[in-house]
């Protein structure tokens, strides 16, 4: 397991509404159509690529702070398990190539310790990944609500009813002229830059 490589999962589901919308339901019995014009508001709906934020280069710029903090706080549980895991295929060379000159008993000996040695690679990789999720969540979380407390102000600023996440919802078409992604990021980075960032608390 290599920490380094965990995917940190970040996903927005927004639906934006400006002016509250009340669904009543139809009443058993059939009711007389409505007399006279039905005034329909006006919607402006926008395009936002939410995995866009966790770009290194060109996403939200505390978003990389705090992975980076995340990462070095795990480093000695990778390091620890990256050398265990060099010593478990050391020791498992070391069987196969004497193997056939070495004592049975010597030979198991070394067998029985590679399979320890394995469980608890394994285990210490278990509890290491559960603690990184943990920790990962505790963290992002803050990050994840300011995140969002700023799309919904964007939003309104802009007269924006409702914002879909094309992340999360497959298009079958969407213009370039209502994708907010890169705006957005440029206006939150401007407004929250990544040297204000707390560090990473322990």
């Amino acid at each position: 397991m290599k920490i380094d490589r965990l995917i940190i999962a970040f996903a927005f589901v927004l639906a934006l509404a400006v002016s509250p919308v009340l669904a009543q339901q139809k009443p058993a019995a059939a009711a007389a159509p409505a007399q006279g014009p039905v005034n329909v508001p006006a919607s402006k709906i926008a395009l936002i690529y939410s995995d866009a934020f966790l770009d290194a280069k060109t996403g939200i710029a505390r978003f990389s702070v705090v992975v980076t903090n995340l990462n070095r706080e795990f480093q000695p549980r990778q390091t620890e398990l990256q050398g265990l895991q060099q010593k478990i295929q050391s020791l498992s060379d070391d069987i196969t190539k004497t193997a056939s000159v070495a004592d049975p008993r010597t030979t198991q000996t070394k067998q029985d310790q590679l399979d320890q040695m394995k469980k608890d690679f394994q285990r210490k990789g278990e509890d290491a990944q559960a603690a990184y999720n943990r920790r990962r969540t505790e963290i992002f979380a803050p990050l994840q609500q300011e995140v969002g407390n700023a799309l919904e102000a964007f939003a309104k600023a802009r007269n924006i009813n409702v914002i879909i996440d094309g992340t999360q919802v497959p298009l079958l078409y969407a213009a370039d002229s209502i994708d907010i992604t890169a705006a957005f990021i440029a206006d939150f980075n401007a407004k929250n830059p990544a040297t204000a960032a707390a560090a990473t608390p322990k």
